[in-house]
């Protein structure tokens, strides 16, 4: 049996329904059967698999990768794939899963992508150790943070580890890519004033249409959308202060008036502010 482990909402670095820069999702290890095999299948999250010891092979977008201990791939959102463990020798890995909106562009600066999924790990692997430092941070006061730390040096670590040139690691994210990161600067600056889809769409330089059609495709919601339920995660985490009334959480997020911004807040998260605030906000919505 795997043994994997989700991240509890509470325990993300941001809870509710838009990704934060790089978010975990779940890690785990396995140690397989012979011929223990997923797929074919689609997943919706970028999991990253380091293979331990044994041997075993995936399968993406028709092509046939063997894999050896040392190596790992990448398995990205709504890409088939298929990955069986060796009969003779089967593989034991560990994988972590992970969303956010900066996440494609670093993996692509990893040289892995859905087109080029497989890596070998730089010496030494940065995914040694990597499972047990998530299991000892569960234990620790500030654990999501550590957690948080681990990912992103593992990410470093492969990106470091990167075989391509340094003008080309160095080289910035493909373009739709970099729409969107400019994009969730503008909204990460900007949300607690007034803010539409146009004046987003005026700081990218892109029309307004298209780049909705970006966020469409990237996170399943158009733009506008988007904004919305960014606003929202940052209204719950504000209702956690009790030292902030409705009203000055409504104008911290860009609503002046805060019956409007109930309203908003009721149809994304299902509660009105003042019931999500009784109930203790212990859960995100």
């Amino acid at each position: 049996m795997p043994d994997e482990h989700f991240i509890h909402p509470s325990e993300e670095s941001s809870s509710g329904r838009i990704p934060a820069e790089v978010s975990l999702i779940f890690y785990g290890r396995e140690e397989c059967a012979p011929g223990h095999s997923w797929g074919p299948g689609l997943r919706d999250t970028f999991i990253l698999h380091y293979i331990q010891s044994g041997r075993g092979i995936f399968r993406s977008e028709g092509r046939e990768y063997p894999l050896a201990a040392g190596q790992g791939f990448l398995i990205s959102p709504e890409t088939l794939v298929h990955y069986e463990a060796d009969l003779r020798d089967p593989w034991i890995y560990a994988w972590v899963g992970l969303r956010g909106l900066h996440i494609r562009a670093l993996l692509e600066r990893a040289g892995l992508s859905a087109g080029s999924p497989v890596f070998t790990a730089a010496d030494p692997p940065p995914f040694e150790g990597f499972y047990a430092k998530l299991l000892e941070a569960r234990e620790q006061p500030g654990g999501d943070l550590l957690a948080q730390a681990e990912v992103y040096r593992l990410l470093a670590a492969l990106v470091a580890g990167a075989p391509q040139p340094t003008a080309r690691r160095l080289a910035p994210p493909p373009a739709r890519e970099a729409h969107l990161a400019k994009a969730a600067a503008v909204i990460e600056n900007g949300y607690s004033r007034k803010l539409g889809a146009e004046d987003i769409a005026r700081a990218v330089g892109l029309d307004r249409t298209y780049l909705s059609s970006l966020f469409k495709h990237a996170y399943g919601v158009p733009l506008q959308t988007f904004v919305l339920q960014y606003r929202m995660r940052r209204a719950r985490e504000l209702l956690r202060n009790p030292s902030l009334s409705v009203s000055d959480v409504a104008r911290s997020v860009g609503y002046p008036d805060p019956f409007l911004f109930s309203k908003m807040f009721k149809r994304v998260c299902g509660v009105s502010p003042t019931a999500y605030r009784e109930e203790g906000a212990a859960e995100p919505v």
